[in-house]
């Protein structure tokens, strides 16, 4: 499995040049590495063995999807957010909406199966969560938002990604039947896979919303104290 590295010419394209316009396009050292690093998030998801172990295990999807959602989507939006002002200014409860239906669609049985089924429908799956996890974060910790909207979000989605987790976890009985001949190679059932899934969802997972939720709550605190601090 160490040597299933994925060299698709399309996706390191993709990533060759999102680095390049990172880089390039970069105001400050920040943003920088915050671009870069997301860019390595991105190819630890899609070049790495973890993308090939991601077919046979639920729980490297998992993996992959915390990635791209909790990883790279927060260090893009960091490391060059847009200002917004070509955009309509949607009440921060539409991101949060949109990308919340979206976790809870592709992890369900049969969506996910779907997704698994050919390139172009994994292809909307991939970037549709990255997609919509980007819109989200560069909603929350752009300026446009109160502090508050941001805080509500960010623990919004860990409370409803720890959910989807504690199902998995808890659950009694493997509910992807796509992996139900992949697991027993790695030393795990369909089910312990599935249960390993749900932690990794509902714990480290959770750590970059943490974080987040502490900066907006500082802020928060700031603005209360003192009106001359910013949110």
């Amino acid at each position: 499995m160490w040597s299933a590295w994925n060299f698709d010419p399309f996706v390191l394209g993709a990533l060759v040049v999102l680095g390049a316009l990172g880089y390039a396009g970069s105001r400050t050292a920040t943003e920088r590495l915050c671009r870069l690093g997301a860019c390595l998030a991105l190819a630890i998801a899609f070049v790495s063995p973890l993308c090939a172990l991601a077919t046979s295990l639920f729980s490297a999807r998992v993996l992959h999807h915390v990635l791209i959602i909790a990883i790279a989507a927060p260090l893009l939006a960091v490391g060059g957010r847009p200002d917004g002002s070509l955009l309509p200014r949607l009440p921060l409860f539409v991101p949060f909406a949109v990308h919340g239906a979206l976790v809870w669609l592709w992890h369900a049985p049969g969506p996910y199966t779907w997704a698994l089924s050919g390139d172009v429908s994994y292809w909307a799956m991939e970037l549709s969560l990255l997609g919509s996890g980007y819109w989200m974060w560069r909603e929350v910790l752009g300026a446009r938002h109160h502090a508050a909207a941001g805080l509500a979000t960010l623990v919004g989605t860990f409370l409803h990604m720890g959910l989807l987790g504690a199902l998995f976890t808890f659950s009694r009985e493997p509910l992807f039947a796509v992996h139900f001949g992949t697991t027993h190679a790695y030393g795990l059932s369909p089910l312990q896979d599935q249960q390993l899934a749900g932690l990794l969802m509902w714990v480290p997972a959770a750590g970059p919303y943490v974080i987040g939720a502490l900066h907006k709550a500082m802020a928060l605190l700031q603005r209360v104290s003192g009106p001359g601090n910013a949110s």
